[in-house]
This record gives C-alpha cells, sequence and structure tokens, in this order.
C-alpha cells in the first residue's frame, strides 16, 4: 500500500522576497542607499535597531494581543516574514547575520553531519575543533556595514560573545553584553545613541526558552510575552531622533503533545541504515550508511505518512526549502529531510532527552513555525 502523503502544503520560505536574509540585506541597502539591495521597499535610515525576539511567530503575537499590545498594534499594518529553513534559532540568526539563505550560509540545522566525518556538528554547543570561519566564510551583515562606514553593535546574553555560532554569523559587531531584559535595552538605547550612523541588533531568547519548557500560549508564555513587549516598547520610546526600530523574530513554535511524538529511538525501522539522526524534531536530516538513502527515504515516508513532508536531499534542494544551493555546503544536508507537519515531533528520547521532553517545539515549513513578524516604529 502507499502511503499517503500530507495533505496540507508546506510554506516554502519567500528566500529573494521576503525572508530574514532579505531583512538583514534590506536593512543594510536602506542604509547605504542601495536600491536594488532594498528589497523590503525600506526608508532610508542613519541609526537601526533590529530587535530579535527568539520564538516569537507571528501568529503567536496575533493570537495574544491582550498581552502584547504595544507590538500587536505595530503588526496591525504590517506583514510577516518566512523564517527559512530549518526554522530554527542558528539557521535563523545565519540568515539575519548574513543576509544570505541557509543553502548559501551554511548553517543548515540545529545538528548537522560534519562532512568526512561519523558525527554530528551542534549549533548551539559548537565544537571546538570546527572553526566557525572556515564552516562560514562568506562576509556577515555587520562586517559589510562597517566596511561601508557605518558601526556595528550587537548586544545579547554575556554567555553567547564568543560562541561558534556568534563567531560564524555575528563577526564584525562590537558585542556589548546584557542578560537581563533592563540592561538589554539600556545597551541598546545606549550603542543608537553613540554614533549619527550604527546598525544595532539586540537579541532576546527568554520567549523560546519558556516556550520550550511550558509550551505556547500557557500562562508562563503570556506572561514572558508581555514582558517582551514592555522591552520593545521601551527601546522605541527611547530611540533617538530619526532611528528605526525593526521587530522579528527567528521562528514560532508548536506544542507537541506526548501523543504526537514519533521516537526514532523506540522504532528500530526509523534506525535502519541510518548512520547519523541530525536535526531536530520538527525537522530532521537524517543521514544514510553507504547505498542505503533510497531505503531510508522508503521506510521514512511510509512511516511518517501524514505527519511529515520527506525528501530526498536532491529534492528538498529542488523544492526550494533551503534557497538558492551552495556546492560547497550542500553535503551538510541530510540524504533525507523530515519536516513534521501538524504537532507531530520526530523524537529521540535515548539520544537527545532533553530535546525530546520540550512541550514547545519549532523547525518545520508550517505556517506556525515559518511566519515571522516584520514590526517597524520609526522615532519622530
Amino acid at each position: 500500500m502507499t502511503p499517503r502523503e500530507p495533505r496540507t502544503s508546506p510554506i516554502v520560505p519567500s528566500y529573494g522576497e521576503s525572508s530574514l536574509a532579505d531583512l538583514s540585506a534590506s536593512i543594510l541597502a536602506s542604509m547605504t542607499g542601495d536600491v536594488a539591495a532594498n528589497v523590503l521597499g525600506l526608508p532610508g535610515a542613519g541609526r537601526v535597531c533590529l530587535l530579535v525576539v527568539d520564538g516569537l511567530g507571528w501568529e503567536l503575537l496575533r493570537g495574544h494581543q491582550a498581552a502584547a499590545p504595544f507590538l500587536s498594534e505595530l503588526a496591525f499594518n504590517s506583514r510577516p516574514l518566512t523564517a527559512g529553513f530549518p526554522a530554527t534559532t542558528a539557521t535563523s540568526l545565519g540568515s539575519i547575520g548574513t543576509a544570505l539563505p541557509p543553502a548559501r550560509h551554511g548553517v543548515l540545522g540545529y545538528q548537522v553531519a560534519v562532512p568526512g566525518t561519523n558525527r554530528l556538528l551542534n549549533a548551539l554547543h559548537w565544537p571546538k575543533d570546527v572553526d566557525p570561519l572556515a564552516w562560514q566564510p562568506k562576509p556577515t551583515l555587520f562586517e559589510r556595514a562597517t566596511w561601508a562606514g557605518i558601526p556595528a553593535v550587537h548586544v545579547a546574553p554575556a554567555a553567547f560573545a564568543d560562541s561558534g555560532l556568534t563567531r560564524a554569523v555575528l563577526r564584525g559587531a562590537e558585542y556589548r553584553p546584557a542578560s537581563k531584559m533592563g540592561a538589554l535595552a539600556a545597551e541598546t538605547v545606549a550603542a543608537l545613541e553613540s554614533s549619527e550612523r550604527v546598525l544595532v541588533s539586540a537579541y532576546h531568547g527568554d520567549l523560546d526558552a519558556v516556550g520550550h519548557g511550558f509550551g505556547v500560549s500557557s500562562p508562563a508564555w503570556t506572561y514572558q510575552l508581555a514582558h517582551v513587549d514592555r522591552l520593545a516598547e521601551q527601546i522605541a520610546q527611547s530611540l533617538p531622533f530619526g532611528a528605526i526600530l525593526y521587530v522579528t523574530a527567528d521562528h514560532g513554535m508548536v506544542n507537541v503533545a506526548p501523543e504526537d511524538r514519533v521516537d526514532a529511538d523506540t522504532e528500530p525501522a526509523l534506525r535502519e541504515g541510518v548512520a547519523l539522526l541530525g536535526g531536530e524534531p520538527r525537522a530532521r536530516h537524517v543521514y544514510a550508511k553507504p547505498g542505503a538513502a533510497g531505503d531510508v527515504l522508503a521506510i521514512w515516508r511510509e512511516i511518517l505518512g501524514e505527519r511529515a513532508w520527506v525528501a530526498s536531499r536532491e529534492e528538498a534542494i529542488s523544492y526550494g526549502w533551503f534557497g538558492p544551493p551552495d556546492d560547497s555546503v550542500t553535503d551538510r544536508i541530510g540524504d533525507v529531510v523530515a519536516a513534521a507537519t501538524g504537532t507531530t515531533a520526530i523524537v529521540a528520547s535515548h539520544a537527545e532527552p532533553h530535546e525530546t521532553a520540550f512541550a514547545g517545539q519549532h523547525g518545520s515549513l508550517t505556517s506556525a513555525e515559518q511566519l515571522v513578524p516584520m514590526l517597524t516604529y520609526a522615532a519622530p
């Protein structure tokens, strides 16, 4: 019997039109006057702040307007962007930090294979023997800004200052540590006031952490959203004259119930022919043993059926999931790529007990995960 394909269609990211990479490219272009690169048509400005709220999906914001009145008012006349695939922090920060789609910057997921080895690179816990600059050698947004004579500042928790991901995709910016909301607002405003021309990015990650732990729309998550709303409002109200604030996110999130979890560590067929299981529960990179890719693809399609969009590497690239390909990084993509539909999660309870336990998950090609805000506030 032929397994049924998912009834719904994936949200393929709008690379080159309205993705996170296009937001970054347009911000820099709006500051340099490069009209051709400003695909979003952003207004010119000398001082710009990009606030990235980890986990603040467009649908979540629209569904919780009472908790976030300031952001919701900004959203009223705005339209969302697509995050990129996988819809996960490392990949999206790569797109924001380089103004390139994932298949160009090469940070292709939470965990991807290191080509030529039998191990995974975890982009949030970077291995010391993998050079971040060799893994992602293309110029970052911040390097390009400084080359254009625009100072660049990145404000984020101190723990990330020298991480492999920061060095790979955010290098070139002055790093100002701020681990608490008050400090984040203060350091961001101070950076904007430091020069008449400056590009400032600020990152806040607690909403995502609460979503993973308690689930989105939970009381804890809703209270945290209210704090995020106040953070954005404080920065907006303190902008120097002529500055512009953009607010976006790296991905949305869905809640995954225990019965919606397919466990690759207790379903032996999902490990047949598999050398490495990468990615994360909503977006899997499956690396096959030599000669087994076709069988792995068939098995994963049969077992998951309507619970995931399952494609070969070549199909996923041709569908445009990762954006226009750079042949130097495509071997980091799984032989098989599985993007979960609905609220399914493809967990690995033995290998990934921490991630398996998350109440909220993200990574896939659903609208709840792909659509992120692009909110604008201009100082009078």
